[in-house]
């Protein structure tokens, strides 16, 4: 399939990437051109709007920031649905609402579409790497063929069932990340206070039960002072404030993460910090 690719941010260029890499043609589109210049220059094809990606591919996936852009590539006057062709599949692996999952799927299907929600764990890393882990909710049919697909960009892919289930999977992953980064902030603010070898520390607890994927690969950053977004702090609130609407909506409290969505507000908006990598939680701590 000819592949159609809107987004080329931190997350989408490593995923378009390794697209070409294995061989796969690729159109992208991305509001600032300039920030698809790598991979331009990797053999990927320019088109000037998501209505030409549409009107060219028979597989179109999309990874932007918000919802709101979500909505404005597929639905807004020169998105995906008004250049789209019958039979395509359109993918969203923008970490989005499951309620906006359940309305392009149904937009889709009206344009005799196929659709699927597909967000993704494992950060810049990776999508550079492509190891991503890939949650799948919407058309069974569309991914049984899209799977060859994710499984040149991720290496483990999952499908959870209809429409917005892949959203859902994805909220509860960040429920959990918001625990891991909460905790290895506080450790390392504990450790420095008790005047330990922060090397050292993170040597001893990766090899114990305090092990996990933010620890590892975020704690070595902190300690370069290398606060680059492998995901931005904006963008991470924007998903706790999606996970905690949706736990309201099913009657749920969450505590542990409202305080984790509390810090983040903090570190984004009081602080100004919402474009450094979520690891930079440390310093609102500093502040």
């Amino acid at each position: 399939m000819q592949i159609g690719f809107i987004g080329t941010g931190v997350m989408g260029t490593g995923i378009v990437l390794n697209l070409l890499k294995a061989g796969q043609s690729v159109v992208v589109y991305n509001r600032t051109k300039a920030h698809a210049a790598t991979v331009l220059d990797a053999g990927a094809t320019w088109a000037e709007t998501p209505a030409a990606v549409a009107q060219q591919s028979q597989l179109v996936m999309t990874m932007v920031g918000y919802p709101s852009d979500v909505e404005e590539v597929y639905t807004g006057e020169q998105g995906i649905f008004a250049g789209i062709q019958t039979g395509s599949i359109v993918v969203d692996m923008t970490t989005s609402t499951p309620a906006l999952a359940v309305k392009l799927t149904g937009l889709a299907h009206d344009h005799d579409v196929q659709a699927l929600d597909a967000p993704v764990s494992g950060g810049d890393v990776g999508a550079k790497n492509a190891t991503l882990t890939v949650m799948v909710g919407g058309d069974q049919a569309a991914y049984d063929r899209v799977l060859p697909v994710f499984q040149q960009v991720g290496q483990r892919v999952n499908y959870f069932g209809g429409a917005g289930k892949g959203q859902h999977t994805k909220m509860a992953n960040q429920i959990m990340i918001a625990g891991t980064m909460t905790g290895l902030t506080e450790m390392l603010v504990y450790a420095k206070a008790a005047e330990l070898d922060l090397p050292q520390v993170l040597e001893t607890l990766s090899s114990g039960g305090a092990d996990n994927w933010s620890m590892d690969n975020y704690v070595p950053r902190i300690l370069k002072g290398d606060y680059t977004p492998g995901f931005f702090a904006k963008h991470f609130l924007k998903d706790l404030r999606i996970a905690l609407q949706e736990a309201d909506r099913m009657g749920l409290d969450l505590p542990a993460t409202k305080q984790a969505k509390l810090l983040y507000e903090a570190m984004v908006d009081d602080f100004g910090l919402g474009n450094d990598g979520t690891q930079g939680l440390i310093k609102t701590y500093e502040h």
